[in-house]
């Protein structure tokens, strides 16, 4: 080990993670008002509405795999049934769906961004350096997924990165599990801590701010007032515009 081992793959991840944790604390504290997506949908609907739906499921769909590629051990999953064959199937080609439609989500999305004028003119420098992130560790996973695991003999990123990231959030870091890891593989590694670095300060907090009180909102029940429904209104409805009276102020009287 060396001492860029140990800042790139020690004091680099903690750093990211106080930020990421801090950062959403003082973000929400300070700034509510700025806690969203920034949507800009009024400006341009016919791009979005298919980058959009493309972007989000195939992001929940590599977000899923990794979570059971780096977070579960190996040997849970072999004590469920799934052995290392089709594990590898799985992420290998799952994986290959799910970084085409983020690809093509986030590729529709830039163009959008970058030539619609009105669009272009409510991104912020924060914006653009979050496209720019999100587009690095997309790529990188897709050349080291594609490298290794599609036209390559495969790399067993379970033996090493899974047990340096689980190691991490444990607080039992050891770098040297990522000493040999192959080079596309630590660039993806290394821009995503970036993105998460930088979470905080970009329109990425929507994140957790997903609407899950839709689920059990009770219903709005909307009622007409038209003919049929005249014995549930106030009054029955009249015909024709209704004379509106001009209100007047109440007079004081002053004594002379």
């Amino acid at each position: 080990m060396t001492t860029w081992d140990i800042l790139l793959w020690v004091a680099f991840p903690y750093v990211a993670m106080a930020v990421f944790v801090v950062g959403h604390i003082l973000r929400y504290r300070f700034d509510q008002f700025g806690w969203t997506s920034r949507s800009s949908q009024t400006y341009e609907n016919r791009l979005l509405r298919w980058g959009s739906p493309m972007f989000h499921y195939g992001i929940l769909m590599v977000f899923g795999g990794h979570v059971v590629g780096l977070l579960v051990p190996k040997e849970w999953l072999e004590f469920v049934g799934v052995t290392e064959h089709w594990y590898h199937l799985g992420a290998t080609w799952l994986g290959s769906v799910a970084a085409l439609l983020t690809i093509a989500g986030i590729v529709l999305l830039m163009i959008r961004r970058r030539l619609t004028p009105r669009v272009m003119l409510a991104t912020t420098v924060m914006d653009k350096t979050m496209y720019a992130l999100l587009a690095a560790v997309i790529v990188f996973g897709t050349v080291a997924t594609v490298m290794y695991q599609v036209l390559g003999a495969g790399y067993e990123y379970r033996g090493t990165i899974s047990p340096w990231i689980r190691g991490l959030l444990i607080g039992q870091p050891d770098p040297s599990l990522m000493a040999n890891v192959p080079f596309f593989f630590q660039l993806h590694v290394l821009s995503a801590t970036t993105l998460f670095l930088l979470w905080p300060f970009t329109r990425l907090v929507h994140v957790f701010s997903a609407p899950l009180g839709y689920l059990w909102r009770p219903y709005i029940v909307y009622r007409s007032r038209d003919a049929r429904n005249v014995g549930t209104g106030s009054r029955k409805p009249r015909r024709g515009w209704e004379k509106s009276e001009r209100p007047t102020p109440d007079r004081e009287r002053v004594p002379r």
